[in-house]
Formats: structure tokens, sequence, C-alpha cells
């Protein structure tokens, strides 16, 4: 017969386990999506890595990806409001195009290694509907061609687009830490 020390030492190893193992896959939702090998988005579909090492930080706009960081922003409200904007982040410091916050929005993607990189398919991320907006980025970024989509229809998504906010909606804040991953 086991005693109700042993048992409770058990029960108490167990929960510390699973509370070890949720926080490890919440953070692995959150911010820490940035790292890891550059791919391209279509669709939220499966990426192909690229062939190159992953980077360890922000890129450094050199002189021939600059005339390179155009992007055309495509944002869907969900219900039925559309806005599209064009954006340059040009080496030189002095962002333009049509984008209503263009300096935030360069510098919200200038901060990240891999500002388009998707949720990976095999990321656990819980189950928070962020509401219906969509939105869809092309052009080039870091001298590569860019087709990524945006959603907020779980915790992971929802985070992936806050780490771009000022993009997608511009006069927003970046939103950093887990919001639902």
């Amino acid at each position: 017969m086991t005693s109700r020390s042993t048992t409770r030492r058990t029960a108490r190893a167990a929960v510390v386990l699973a509370t070890t193992l949720v926080v490890a896959g919440l953070a692995a939702c959150g911010d820490e999506q940035a790292g890891g090998a550059p791919v391209s988005s279509s669709s939220g579909d499966a990426a192909t890595p690229s062939a190159s090492p992953a980077p360890t930080g922000p890129t450094p706009l050199d002189s021939t990806a600059a005339a390179e960081q155009t992007l055309t922003v495509t944002v869907d409200d969900g219900s039925g409001g559309k806005q599209t904007w064009t954006l340059t982040c040009p080496a030189d410091g002095t962002p333009g195009g049509d984008h209503p916050d263009a300096v935030n929005a360069c510098a919200a993607l200038a901060a990240l290694a891999d500002p388009f990189r998707p949720v990976p398919k095999d990321m656990a991320c819980t189950m928070i509907y962020g509401g219906p907006a969509t939105a869809t980025v092309q052009g080039r970024w870091g001298g590569k061609d860019v087709l990524a989509t945006f959603k907020r229809t779980d915790g992971c998504e929802i985070s992936r687009w806050n780490r771009i906010a000022p993009l997608l909606q511009p006069g927003q804040p970046v939103t950093q830490g887990n919001s639902g991953g």
C-alpha cells in the first residue's frame, strides 16, 4: 500500500511537470517565433526555409537591400472595409510611401530578424479568436521577396500580428509578450 505522503509527492511532481510544459508551450507561441531560418509565407501555408543561415538579430539595411525595402500592405477588416498602403524603408532613414505611420512601421520591421516568418505548422496555439481581420504583405524586404498573410484566428497568429502592429494597424504600438500562443 502506498503512503499518503508518497501519493502527495507524486501528485505534486505531476503538477509541477504539467505547469512547466504549459509555460514552455506558451513561451514558444510568443515573441520567440522571430528567430529561425528565413522563410516566405503565402496564405499562411507551408513555408520553405531559405538556404542561408538564420540571422541572429535585426538585419542592418545595406545599400543593396535599401532599394528593395518596399512593401504593399492590404488590410481587410473582415466587414467589407479594405485599405492598401505602400511602405518604403530605405537605409537613409527617410521612410516613404503612403503608409500613414511609415516611421513606426519601418522601425517595427527593422527590429525583427524575420518579421514575415509564419507560425510553424507544429506549434501549439491557444484557441483565442482575435477577429475577422486579415492582411497581406507583398514586396521586397531584406533583399528577399515577401508574400505573407496575417490573420487573428488563434493566439499564435494574434502574437504574430501584434509583433508588426504598426505596419498593419497604423498608430498601434508593438505588443510584446504572450497574447495567447
